[in-house]
């Protein structure tokens, strides 16, 4: 009996003891599934903020550092470093996190306190900047700029990559581009909404603040207050607004009576609205020029790009134009003029208003018209993530010339306006009228570079006091749509780029050499450096197609970057649940893609209507994205170091955004064999095992 009941009480123990067992397990596999739903909260929260950051600083440092507007790519590149930074820095014991948010303060701030005009001028590259030099040299301000904003990014890029380690990597990278996602749809709902900087800034501190440890709360609400302090100072200042491309403040010109208003825009003048009687008696004669050399034009049908505040439109009106399509980017500028000008002249029937980019409305009107006018259509922006696309850089191509031309009445003309700052610019302009017309243009020059090119349909159109000869040296080409590079003459590579990219590349080295220790260990994800190279030059491809199919409006460029994740995000969720084919087959697939791509010109898309053109746009431009991103998936899931491998594959971007430069002599079209190149270069570097495909790499 003792034996039977020491037996009972061994089974009663083990009982117990499993019941405790499955209890122990059951709260432990509770626990894990709550730190993975933190992890998970945490990762889509860093991620919302990265991104959004990223854009918010792009915005508002071009609006505030002039010359950053021509230097987005630069404000990109430090935000791909510092991201690439905190990666490697979330492997780490130490964290860079709590310096973020007060170097963001700090730098706001500072940049508000201490404001940077930087005069650029030189005959190889033209700069519609500042006038006169204020504030920090550019040699100290620019790398300043640049160190804190890589800085203050790897702070929510170190969160990211904590939250990576404790997830499988593709469910990581899924969530951290639905978050990414997330803020770059609502930096586009801020545009949409002409959200001034305090809107931005209130966003980007509420996600801090949800972030920030509890302990340390107190301390980041101080810094937060303060940056919040000083954008609200920043909106509130008199005449201030923002639109989806700048920082607009109107001044009113006392001087000059009731009426006048100058109109900045990131900083530098960019319209002074007058009265059209006085622009045209009294004012610079660019503006009555045109209607002198084309004097029997009927005026019937006129279109202006660049309408923007309504003084060349008022000027049209007295001129007897009898129907107007006035076409401006900016759709606050547009909105100035319609309130204040004085002469009223969008209140006037025969005006019809049009928000859109000049180009993308030449290619979409079926409206022919006797005069055709570019009324100063100068940016002071980059199209976002193409560092050498300008607003207006499809707007002065041969291709767009060629467009002009058809758009016009067999009796038509052209004419376009501007202070062009140098001889060979003029040259380049009339030239490429002369291509497009078959005969040579009027040119009138004012004070140095200051010109207006008049042409007509047929020579018999135009009434010349001097027609047009090259006055420059060396051949002046014109700019294509392949290498709309308008404003760059092409003779040698600018030596501020090259000294800016060395310097870049040789930062983002010692970074990684510091954060993530010798180089050799990293071997194994050598491929993920070369996938992140080609993949920002194929965006930047995609930019700018886009931009030439569709226009350089800011809803174009937000579209493409997120059709970008969204079909990054498309090929992490295939990878992650279908059996998907071996690299090799891949990468053939990536090839033939690009060689789809370019083999298939954006020209030949033009004449398609908008909805074939916009499916076979997508279809060129997605389905190598979507199949490097299964390759860069495959690779990253059997990674064995998340981190490293992201963080080595973000870095990889910036040398991709170096080698954009290189579009300036190759042109858009041929990056594409520059991408194909990266690619290869990344298949030849995979781990293989035997069978061929990619062997786990060690951690």
């Amino acid at each position: 009996m003792n034996g039977i009941a020491g037996t009972m009480n061994d089974h009663a123990a083990n009982k117990d003891l499993m019941a405790r067992i499955r209890t122990a397990l059951a709260v432990s596999e509770a626990d894990r599934e709550d730190a993975n739903n933190s992890a998970v909260a945490r990762l889509l929260m860093s991620s919302f903020l990265m991104l959004f950051l990223e854009l918010a600083l792009i915005r508002w440092l071009g609006a505030n550092v002039v010359h950053l507007s021509y230097f987005s790519n630069f404000v990109l590149l430090g935000s791909f470093l510092g991201i690439g930074a905190g990666f490697l820095i979330s492997r780490k014991e130490w964290s860079i996190w709590p310096v973020s948010l007060p170097l963001l303060s700090a730098l706001v701030i500072g940049v508000l306190r201490f404001p940077v005009s930087i005069e650029r001028s030189g005959s190889d590259v033209i700069y519609f900047t500042s006038l006169e030099m204020s504030g920090p040299p550019a040699w100290l301000a620019l790398p300043v700029v640049f160190a804190l904003v890589a800085t203050i990014l790897a702070g929510p890029a170190e969160l990211v990559g904590r939250c990576f380690a404790r997830l499988n990597p593709l469910s990581a990278y899924r969530y951290d581009l639905l978050g990414s996602l997330g803020g770059i749809l609502t930096f586009t709902a801020l545009s949409f909404m002409w959200a001034p900087s305090v809107v931005w800034g209130v966003i980007a501190m509420a996600v801090y603040l949800l972030l920030s440890n509890p302990r340390r709360r107190l301390v980041s609400g101080a810094w937060a207050s303060a940056l919040l302090l000083a954008l609200i100072i920043e909106t509130m200042q008199p005449g201030v607004s923002w639109s989806p491309y700048y920082k607009v403040r109107t001044e009113p010109v006392t001087a000059g009576g009731p009426g006048f208003l100058l109109i900045r825009a990131n900083g530098v003048p960019h319209q002074m609205m007058a009265p059209a009687k006085w622009k045209v008696e009294q004012g610079e004669r660019i503006y009555e020029t045109p209607y002198l050399r084309l004097p029997d034009n009927s005026l019937e049908d006129v279109l202006i790009i660049g309408a923007g505040s309504g003084s060349d439109v008022a000027i049209a009106l007295s001129e007897g134009a009898k129907r107007i399509d006035a076409v401006d980017i900016d759709p606050k500028i547009l909105s100035i003029g319609a309130a204040r000008n004085i002469d009223k002249p969008y209140q006037n029937p025969r005006v019809h208003r049009h928000v859109n980019d000049g180009r993308a409305f030449l290619e979409s009107t079926d409206r022919k018209y006797d005069l055709v006018l570019f009324a100063l259509p100068d940016s002071l922006t980059l199209v976002s993530g193409a560092s050498q696309i300008r607003l207006e850089s499809f707007l002065f191509t041969e291709e767009a010339m060629a467009s002009v031309r058809r758009h016009l009445k067999p009796d038509g003309a052209f004419a376009m306006y501007n202070y062009y700052r140098e001889p060979w610019l003029i040259d380049r302009l009339a030239g490429t009228a002369a291509r497009a017309f078959g005969h040579k243009p009027c040119v009138d020059t004012f004070a140095g570079a200051q010109a207006v090119v008049s042409i007509g349909f047929d020579e018999t159109n135009q009434q010349c006091l001097k027609t047009w000869k090259q006055t420059s040296q060396g051949e002046i080409t014109p700019a294509t749509d392949d290498s709309p590079f308008l404003y760059f003459r092409g003779n040698n590579f600018p030596p501020l780029y090259a000294i800016t990219l060395i310097a870049i590349l040789t930062t983002s080295l010692l970074t990684v050499r510091v954060l993530g220790g010798p180089l050799k260990p990293m071997r194994p994800y050598a491929d993920l450096f070369f996938m992140g190279a080609a993949f920002l030059l194929l965006e930047t491809k995609n930019v700018a197609t886009f931009a030439l199919l569709f226009g350089t409006t800011w809803l174009v460029n937000a579209m493409v970057f997120a059709g970008v994740l969204l079909i990054v995000l498309a090929a992490v969720e295939v990878t992650r649940k279908i059996k998907t084919p071996p690299l090799p087959v891949i990468y053939t697939g990536i090839a033939l893609s690009l060689a789809l791509a370019w083999a298939i010109k954006p020209e030949m898309l033009l004449p398609l209507p908008f909805w074939p053109r916009l499916v076979a746009a997508t279809l060129i431009a997605f389905i190598p994205i979507f199949l490097a991103n299964v390759a860069f998936a495959k690779r990253f899931r059997s990674s064995g170091d998340s981190q490293a491998a992201f963080a080595i594959n973000l870095l990889g971007t910036i040398v991709g955004g170096c080698f954009e430069y290189a579009a300036l002599f190759t042109g858009y079209d041929n990056l594409l064999i520059v991408t194909g190149l990266l690619y290869l270069a990344a298949f030849v570097l995979i781990p293989r095992d035997k069978g061929g495909e990619a062997a786990p790499a060690a951690a």
